[in-house]
């Protein structure tokens, strides 16, 4: 029953100020930070909560959102709005009085609110000036829309500090104040004040001109590319510690943190992922090869056997990117572990020579009625994880392991394939799970003690099912599988059960609903799985359907999504939190399938596909010290279809060219049918 507890808290969003509550009406969270200071700029232009709140929390500790260094137990964060007062008083309530959103055409992550207040047009601005201090700027502009010199006050304040600036501004006229908040020495208080100028330091604005850019002429796919590539870094603390879900569980997930080191990676964020990769390795493998799951060691039944694929991947990601084996090199005893440990004698299952436990995916066990058996999802995992332990040791001149390895992926991955009696393949393609058995778990039966919220469709009679399963879908996402296969297209065909199953905006589940032991709800990450995969096979409109939802979903403002889209049965069960693994996914499916940049070991492989409705895509990528700068376009003429470049192409098709790593920065042209 402990992993039943872990999920209970005592945050009960009905208690306190309505700010406590994560999922106020049409909320937005934008995030911003450095490693030493994070922020939050709360937009809730529904009348639930403070319309603009700031949220300032030390990265290094996870904490709920009562927590917030920002946060007043009574007022919520009402003291950090920005108070006009004159006659008439401003206010900022109302959606048609107040537009947010990224800075267009800023060089560093800026988050803008636009509002009017009384006889002021208002224009925040919100900023960290800086990459090596705990601050975030704050500039507020007013612009009296009055024909009369009006006298006023400007007011804010954190807690029980509070600024207070008389002026007097005459029509048309513009008054500029610069707030500071700063992160003091202890790491638990932050202090405020006035400032006579603001900008942003030279090394920020040279570190953010050297991340990746791009533009796809789609304002979907730029929102998209722009939140999660500015938001992704802004949430990792200076050690490396990135809450899984923030204000949610307010733990780290090595699964979690190795898919964002991914995409940190691709954009360019090299010296954040390393800081992730290296203290991952270092704090939450162990010597035997296990890796600790919530900063927790389980018993064999319970560990997350796609965990160490999932670490192994991300890493080999890393050195392909940056060319970089330092990292490697530093920890080769604890890969080596890392690698090997799946392939113990107690998750192997003897007549398959699949992995088997008690645990599934998406953290259901035995409690939940999951039996013991072999899950797609840990077979996929394990063949990745190898793959890329393969291919690490290959580039650091270890033959044996890396050949050993290698043997060990192609194996599993053949078992997986194997549609006898242990492959995880039927009429259906793939499928999520097999008892020791042989015997597909259709159904779970959970366990009398189980103590599931009422109402949760766990709870209910009846049967509860475990297919169709989101996670069926990764070895098309993965380019495990061809996207041409018949398999890649029942397993779809699947899948689509998951979509709107009991609710209507959009979205898919992560499973059937009737195996769910909370509510019943759509999820970003596993919708993404499946955009990826549609990506993947070139079925534009149901990646496009999924991207419109994430569009209209709460938090589509700022691009900062919830892990999950339900309602919470249960006060007891933590408040829905913004899950960075999202914006990760989404960076892999703009970055890897769409623009399609894909290091591998000899050469730089691009596959980019130009998605209907896109006449052009422009883009710019730091690799191995260089820059790589895409254009994409549609062919007019067949004779025109093809790859141009300034860099050596080794060989090319209409759809993608091999090219030798450059010695200088590249430009690369693609014309595509």
């Amino acid at each position: 029953m402990n992993n039943v507890k872990e999920h209970l808290c005592d945050d009960d969003p009905a208690k306190g100020h309505p700010d406590v509550r994560t999922k106020l009406k049409d909320v937005s969270y934008f995030f911003l930070g450095n490693g030493h200071i994070q922020a939050a700029v709360q937009i809730a232009p529904s009348g639930e909560g403070t319309p603009i709140g700031l949220l300032i929390m030390n990265p290094e500790h996870l904490g709920k959102k009562r927590e917030a260094l920002t946060f007043d137990p009574d007022s919520g964060l009402e003291n950090t709005m920005i108070r006009i007062i004159s006659a008439p008083t401003a206010k900022t309530t109302g959606t048609r009085a107040l537009e947010a959103g990224w800075l267009e055409g800023y060089e560093i992550p800026v988050a803008q609110i636009i509002w009017r207040g009384g006889n002021f047009q208002v224009a925040e601005y919100f900023y960290c000036p800086n990459l090596s201090h705990p601050e975030i700027m704050r500039e507020v502009r007013l612009r009296n829309i009055s024909n009369l010199t009006i006298k006023a006050r400007l007011k804010t304040g954190v807690l029980d500090k509070t600024i207070d600036e008389e002026f007097y501004l005459q029509p048309e006229g513009i008054k500029i104040v610069l707030l500071r908040y700063t992160l003091n020495s202890s790491g638990k208080h932050i202090t405020l004040d006035l400032v006579p100028k603001g900008g942003i330091g030279r090394k920020a604005l040279q570190y953010w001109k050297e991340k990746a850019c791009a533009s796809f002429g789609s304002p979907i796919l730029d929102h998209f590319f722009t939140a999660s590539q500015f938001q992704l870094p802004a949430v990792v603390s200076k050690f490396g510690k990135v809450d899984g879900n923030i204000w949610q569980h307010n733990r780290e997930r090595a699964r979690d943190q190795a898919m964002v080191a991914v995409g940190l990676t691709i954009t360019g964020h090299y010296e954040i992922a390393y800081r992730i990769l290296d203290r991952m390795i270092e704090e939450f493998v162990t010597k035997k090869g296990d890796i600790t799951d919530s900063e927790k060691a389980r018993g064999s039944d319970e560990i997350d056997l796609d965990q160490n694929g999932s670490l192994l991947f991300a890493l080999k990601n890393y050195v392909l990117w940056t060319d970089s084996y330092e990292i490697v090199t530093k920890h080769w005893n604890k890969i080596v572990a890392a690698a090997e440990f799946p392939l113990a004698g107690a998750f192997v299952h003897s007549r398959s020579g699949l992995l088997a436990n008690r645990k599934e995916y998406w953290g259901r066990h035995q409690t939940h009625g999951i039996v013991k058996g072999m899950e797609l999802a840990h077979q996929l995992f394990a063949v990745l994880g190898l793959s890329a332990a393969s291919t690490i040791a290959s580039l650091i001149s270890r033959k044996s392991e890396a050949s050993h390895w290698k043997h060990k992926a192609e194996r599993i991955m053949n078992a997986t394939l194997d549609e006898a009696q242990y492959g995880l393949v039927d009429a259906r393609g793939f499928i999520k799970r097999r008892g020791i058995d042989g015997v597909i778990q259709e159904i779970v039966k959970p366990l009398p003690k189980a103590q599931f919220p009422e109402g949760s469709p766990l709870s209910l009679k009846g049967e509860h099912r475990l297919n169709p399963d989101a996670t069926s879908v990764l070895p098309i996402a993965m380019g495990i599988i061809s996207p041409d296969s018949p398999l890649a297209s029942l397993t779809l065909d699947s899948v689509e059960k998951l979509w709107n199953q009991a609710w209507k905006d959009g979205g898919y589940g992560r499973y059937d609903i009737s195996s769910e032991p909370d509510s019943p709800g759509s999820w970003p990450i596993a919708s993404l799985f499946v955009a990826r995969s549609y990506a993947e096979t070139g079925n534009f409109d149901k990646m496009w359907r999924t991207l419109e939802w994430l569009n209209s979903a709460p938090g589509a403002l700022s691009g900062s999504w919830f892990e999950f889209y339900g309602q919470r049965l249960d006060p007891r069960f933590s408040q829905e939190g913004i899950a960075p693994w999202i914006w990760a996914e989404m960076l892999i499916l703009l970055i890897h399938h769409i623009i399609g940049i894909q290091p591998d070991v000899d050469h730089l492989r691009i596959r980019p596909k130009l998605v209907p409705g896109i006449e052009k895509i422009t883009a710019s990528f730091p690799l191995r010290d260089r820059k790589i700068n895409i254009e994409i376009k549609s062919g007019r003429k067949k004779k025109s279809y093809g790859f141009s470049s300034d860099g050596k192409i080794i060989q090319s098709s209409e759809k993608e060219a091999y090219i030798s790593y450059p010695e200088k920065d590249i430009w690369v042209e693609a014309s595509l049918p």
